[in-house]
């Protein structure tokens, strides 16, 4: 979000004024880049950059700053204590009536040497702690975040950050420039108002080292999200003649023995009051197909869920191989039944 400063004719616009830096590791210079240009109606110049503290300072323009132009604050911060901080930078202008305050914040720590466990995952340089990321449980109204902590294992600055986003997702990293050796985090936001319908969304994203990297496989992030329906409004009535889902397993344990496909069953039924009706049924993975007899179910009535697993493509899946059923059973909206093969 760009901030807005003006006095006189002059303006002067900022993309931030705070600057998360992460994981910083103690008395090792890491710097935080300050974007800003001049939207004013002459000529800039920056008078002075007061950090305050001998364990910061500043890098900018020297000289006269053009309409128009865009330009950097650098402000390298050198850890002498551990734990988290936060400082604050003073910005004198002739462009500017007050003084501009700018602020970094992060925590230090003695060492990231010890990462082979923190960071199994790796797209070159950039190591990570999920490949992976999945929205369970969600509801359409709210915004739902995730994490995915990164380290840079190279040798020059990095500019992680998403590509191929949906509409539904937004990402940004903390903090923008990842320095060698340093932690940082990618922030995941998902928005299911932009989803249409209820039940499993699944997408790839792809996490790039720099700005301007193209999409390869090996840069990809699988995300899953399940949106439940609401029952909020339902009286206790409602809720009382309610469906009631009952299966007879909810995992599903397939013995090849050599065979090439194996196929098991499982029972459902409706234990409840009124019609359970079942309104999407999905797999999180593939290596397997499956069939319903009935989505919709009247009281004590039942049907069988099929699944046919074929052995060479379920060695090669990736994940965890689920069946997933949104129904309006109020109190198990959402079924999950594992399968597992051997």
């Amino acid at each position: 979000m760009l901030v807005s400063l003006s006095a006189d004719a002059q303006k002067l616009t900022i993309q931030k004024t705070e600057i998360d830096m992460g994981t910083v590791v103690y008395n090792t210079p890491a710097t935080a880049v300050f974007e800003l240009r001049n939207k004013g109606l002459r000529k800039l110049k920056i008078e002075q950059v007061d950090t305050g503290c001998g364990c910061m300072k500043a890098e900018y323009p020297n000289g006269d700053i053009g309409m128009g132009e865009k330009f950097q604050i650098k402000v390298i911060f050198d850890a002498r204590q551990l734990g988290h901080f936060q400082r604050m930078i003073k910005v004198k202008s002739n462009g500017l009536k007050d003084d501009l305050w700018l602020t970094i914040k992060g925590v230090v720590k003695t060492s990231l040497d010890d990462y082979s466990n923190i960071y199994p995952y790796g797209i070159g340089d950039l190591l990570l702690d999920n490949n992976t990321l999945e929205f369970d449980d969600i509801n359409k109204g709210k915004t739902y975040e995730q994490t995915i902590h990164v380290m840079n294992n190279g040798k020059n600055v990095m500019q992680p950050n998403m590509m191929h986003l949906p509409p539904y997702l937004t990402a940004y990293c903390v903090p923008d420039r990842l320095q060698p050796r340093h932690a940082g985090e990618i922030k995941v936001t998902l928005n299911p108002s932009k989803l249409s319908d209820f039940g499993l969304t699944q997408t790839s994203i792809y996490l790039a080292q720099q700005l301007g990297e193209k999409v390869s496989p090996d840069k990809e992030i699988v995300v899953s999200a399940v949106v439940l329906p609401s029952f909020d409004g339902l009286s206790d009535t409602d809720r009382v003649n309610a469906p009631k889902i009952s299966l007879s397993s909810e995992i599903v344990n397939i013995g090849f023995a050599g065979k090439k496909k194996r196929t098991e069953e499982i029972i459902v039924t409706n234990e409840g009051r009124s019609e359970l009706r079942i309104s999407s049924l999905q797999m999180f993975t593939g290596g397997f197909t499956m069939t319903l007899g009935k989505k919709n179910l009247q009281p004590g009535e039942a049907t069988k869920l099929k699944v046919t697993a074929f052995a060479d493509q379920m060695s090669k899946v990736k994940g965890h191989p689920r069946v997933l059923m949104i129904t309006n059973d109020p109190t198990k909206p959402k079924v999950v039944i594992s399968v597992l093969t051997h």
